[in-house]
């Protein structure tokens, strides 16, 4: 019966919802194991075990936690191999293995590096997913090194690169792979895509991208509600390159939500837009040379995750929400994964989104694609008293967890 320190929740569409954990530090990434244990990577410390006592639906408590992993390095990233038996995180920089017992509740005295060379200054999560259709095959995501980062235009220094690895082939005494130089690219120009997910019929991969902060339009301010976040699509994980390795606009390009802005011309909700135009980068480029997202969703909301239903009639998303400056202070100030410049707070809320047949049922210029089912009772009161949602795992229940990061918490969510 735990209760949050702030207003209660609201939940919608018959979904209940519970506070099961807090007293966490920044819990991010979130993986049950083997087990049905729950893996939370807390960032900055490491990442802790929860078992719980489970009354059925949300009635669960904790009835222990273990200190798995303690470093100071890991920040967001967690996956498992298929036989639940090799435990893989990330930093900022590099991608690390262990063993893992979810029986003993123990994972190998040392650890095994297996991604590295993706340091950065901002952005600095690295988003892990290891592949059910293709085992062996570890999904990781890199974002950019600033709010525009003009170097991700050059493919070359692996900014805002989804890649993907094949980690079966990496022996205990192997070299890393290098993020730049190595792995098959997914995507690139995919400025923060922090949630990314295996549609569970298909295989096709998924992201959900935060876009840019603070830009003008032909001098025109819009960045109030441009530009939009963003699903994207990236394909499959098989020998099929369709729909792979396209450059998905950023730093040039960028997804329109809110259409009042200058030179609109036929460009409707989802079209790519460049914030000037030249000879060189323009709408027309935009739009004909860059990929467009499936879906939009409203700006400024920073999607951190996505989940898949293991029918796959349905993605969940977190939404970490906006921030608003303070009087004194710049829009744009630090390197975490929120966008920095809504005056209204928006986002702050779990939402789910409609699928059929491996793709997104609403249209692409949809502006409500996503239903919300867990939301703030006052977004007035964001950031500060209020959860920000980021990691969300399933159990074998179809139960959803969620890590709200700056009150320590884990909610569950069942209908």
């Amino acid at each position: 019966n735990l209760k949050p320190s702030y207003s209660t929740p609201i939940v919608f569409n018959g979904w209940q919802a519970q506070l099961v954990a807090n007293g966490l530090q920044s819990p991010r990434g979130i993986l049950f194991d083997s087990k049905g244990n729950l893996l939370v990577v807390q960032q900055g410390v490491g990442i802790i075990h929860l078992a719980f006592d489970d009354g059925g639906s949300t009635c669960l408590d904790v009835s222990k936690k273990t200190n798995l992993i303690t470093s100071s390095n890991l920040n967001h990233g967690i996956a498992l191999s298929a036989d639940g038996k090799t435990l893989y995180a990330s930093g900022s920089n590099s991608v690390y293995s262990w063993s893992y017992d979810a029986s003993a509740v123990t994972v190998s005295d040392t650890n095994q590096t297996l991604v590295t060379g993706m340091s950065n200054d901002d952005h600095t999560t690295r988003t892990l997913l290891m592949s059910s259709k293709e085992p062996g095959m570890l999904i990781v995501s890199r974002g950019s090194n600033s709010n525009i980062d003009l170097e991700a235009e050059d493919i070359n220094t692996g900014h805002s690169q989804i890649k993907v690895f094949d980690i079966s082939n990496l022996t205990t005494t192997a070299q890393p792979y290098d993020f730049k130089s190595n792995g098959r690219l997914l995507g690139w120009g995919l400025r923060n895509s922090v949630g990314v997910a295996e549609e569970p019929l298909t295989g096709g991969i998924y992201s959900v991208e935060n876009s840019v902060d603070e830009i003008d339009r032909d001098g025109v301010d819009i960045h109030q509600n441009n530009p939009g976040e963003e699903l994207n699509y990236h394909g499959f994980l098989n020998s099929s390159a369709e729909d792979q390795g396209g450059n998905y606009g950023y730093p040039y390009c960028f997804a329109l939500w809110n259409t009042s802005i200058p030179e609109l011309g036929t460009m409707k909700v989802g079209s790519q837009f460049a914030l000037t135009q030249n000879a060189t980068i323009n709408d027309t480029f935009c739009n004909n040379d860059r990929v467009a997202p499936r879906l939009t969703f409203f700006a400024h909301m920073a999607p951190l995750d996505i989940k898949f239903l293991p029918n796959g009639t349905e993605a969940f998303v977190t939404f970490h929400g906006s921030w608003q400056a303070l009087p004194f202070q710049t829009p744009y100030l630090s390197s975490t994964n929120e966008s920095r410049d809504r005056s209204d707070p928006v986002g702050y809320k779990l939402s789910t989104v409609a699928f059929a047949a491996g793709s997104p049922v609403a249209a692409s210029d949809s502006m409500t694609a996503a239903v919300d089912i867990m939301a703030n009772a006052d977004n007035s009161n964001c950031p500060d008293q209020c959860f920000r949602p980021v990691g969300l795992a399933l159990d074998s229940k179809d139960r959803v967890f969620m890590s709200s990061d700056s009150t320590g918490e884990i909610y569950v969510l069942a209908k």
